[in-house]
């Protein structure tokens, strides 16, 4: 997944370790989110749209897996 999380951060003037401390995470898992190493819960993806007052979607970008359909279905 890609997210917009650095751009969003940057507007709002928040360094990684303030907008840590607002979602209740490490500066570490700001930093890992916004490298694309690490998906953030669906409870964390919450608390940072409403933080910045977007959608979700404003920030995370879904990109579909190269695995094809069949692999998730079985087939």
């Amino acid at each position: 997944m890609k997210n917009k999380l650095k751009v969003f951060r940057a507007m709002h003037d928040l360094t990684q370790e303030a907008l840590a401390d607002k979602v209740g995470v490490t500066r570490q898992t700001i930093n890992a989110i916004e490298k694309s190493k690490y998906n953030p819960s669906l409870e964390l993806a919450f608390k940072l749209a409403k933080l910045f007052d977007v959608k979700i979607e404003d920030i995370f970008i879904y990109v579909e897996s190269s695995r094809r359909k069949e692999d998730y279905l079985g087939g």
